[in-house]
């Protein structure tokens, strides 16, 4: 018999894409003391009369109710090196990344890394994440595995580097294409896994293996494309000296048919405006990554910028450049770094981006995001504060738009009472 659960709380999700910056509520789907009903996995119902006894009820009256947050940029291999001391974006692949991720040849060490990987996201919420393993089949193998047995959507695929790495991380030009079409075969389109090929950053593949890549996205329906772009000043410099014929960072993507609606390109910071054109015309988003960009000293990203250039802006936490696994923390980051530039982010649009605007970038709205019906119950549980201070400041507040940024900004780590996957609870606190 199929399992049905009713949640009760304060829904929270949106119907409309909210303005960047205005001071407005235009969007928002708050629905106070509602029921959320669910049916096996999917979604069947949002109602405030209480549910008949078929239902098996969840009472967390006064608690909020989001969609699981879905994080558009991350490293499993590199939670070993989470807030590691004193390096730029170049040195800190030499000093940290790189041996973290050497470590992810053995079998062992990547499935330990994988599912604390994964409960990690789950203890904070998020439920739904574009993940760079490493060059090893294992470390892909085990991030699968461990999405699979939870029953996460997880969108991933295996690191492409094939220069300027150390040697026992660089790939074999055949052996590669041979190994990311066993990849691609055994879990693209498998349960909620979606293959991404992964070119780490232009600086480590050669033009032949950035074309290889261009060609698996030809061929196979459905795949994602992720990768860094124009992070780090230094960074777009050496693409410059590697690529002398191509106008830009992003051009070295385009010229190996490696834009399109499912890629996604983390950071964007030093992007010009034939950039963003470009991005908006192959239907491409932005990963902002603001924990990371002011941790590691890259740079200040744009977002109105990317707006009003009609660029879609998702939200990584990019851990280990991060610092956190908490999309709350990254939102906050993130107004932080647009309020250093005079820009001052409507709150609802940093909830958006984590939630519905991700999952409409990712062309997956209609299975995760928000609580249309329909829709897959990834979600997440949260009280309003838990600290005392962060419980004064709920208690003030004028309306739903500050209360809802109060939370944003002055959350607590133990707010985050239940994360629920594909209709069953799979982390509680």
């Amino acid at each position: 018999m199929t399992q049905r659960s009713a949640i009760l709380g304060d829904l929270v999700d949106f119907s409309a894409e909210p303005a960047l910056e205005r001071r407005d509520e235009h969007g928002l789907r708050y629905r106070a003391d509602h029921w959320l009903l669910i049916e096996g996995d999917r979604i069947v119902g949002a109602q405030p009369q209480a549910p008949g006894n078929d239902f098996q009820r969840f009472d967390h009256r006064g608690c909020l109710i989001l969609p699981g947050f879905i994080d558009t940029h991350v490293h499993s291999a590199q939670i070993d090196v989470i807030g590691a001391w004193g390096a730029e974006l170049l040195e800190w692949l030499d000093r940290y990344t790189f041996p973290a991720e050497l470590r992810m040849v053995d079998p062992d060490h990547a499935r330990m890394i994988s599912n604390l990987f994964i409960d990690s996201l789950l203890e904070n919420g998020t439920t739904c994440a574009c993940v760079f393993p490493t060059v090893h089949s294992i470390s892909v193998e085990a991030l699968f595995e461990a999405a699979t047995n939870r029953g996460m959507k997880l969108i991933a695929g295996k690191v492409l580097m094939d220069r300027n790495a150390p040697a026992a991380l660089c790939d074999d030009a055949l052996e590669t294409e041979r190994i990311c079409r066993t990849l691609i075969e055994r879990w693209h389109a498998r349960g909620r896994i979606a293959y991404a090929v992964t070119p780490r950053f232009a600086p480590t593949s050669t033009p032949a293996q950035l074309k290889m890549a261009g060609r698996l996205l030809a061929e196979f329906e459905g795949l994602y494309m992720q990768t860094h772009v124009a992070e780090n000043q230094a960074e777009v410099q050496w693409v410059k000296a590697l690529f002398p014929e191509a106008r830009s960072y992003l051009d070295v993507y385009e010229q190996a048919g490696l834009l399109g609606p499912r890629s996604i390109l983390a950071h964007g910071i030093w992007l010009d405006d034939l950039d963003r054109q470009q991005l908006h015309r192959f239907g491409a988003q932005i990963a902002h990554c603001p924990s990371s960009n002011l941790f590691i000293g890259s740079g200040l990203f744009n977002w109105e910028q990317a707006h009003n250039q009609n660029v879609a802006v998702t939200l990584g936490s990019d851990v280990g450049g991060g610092t956190s696994l908490s999309m709350r923390r990254t939102m906050l980051d993130a107004y932080k770094v647009q309020a250093i530039g005079g820009r001052r982010v409507n709150a609802l649009a940093l909830l958006y981006a984590a939630t519905r605007g991700a999952a409409k970038a990712l062309q997956l709205d209609a299975e995760i995001g928000s609580f249309e019906l329909g829709n897959i119950a990834d979600l997440a549980i949260w009280r309003p504060a838990t600290a005392k201070l962060s419980q004064r400041r709920q208690l003030v507040c004028q309306d739903k738009f500050e209360a809802l940024f109060a939370w944003i900004t002055s959350g607590d780590e133990n707010d985050l009472l239940e994360t629920w996957v594909a209709g069953k609870q799979r982390w509680k606190h």
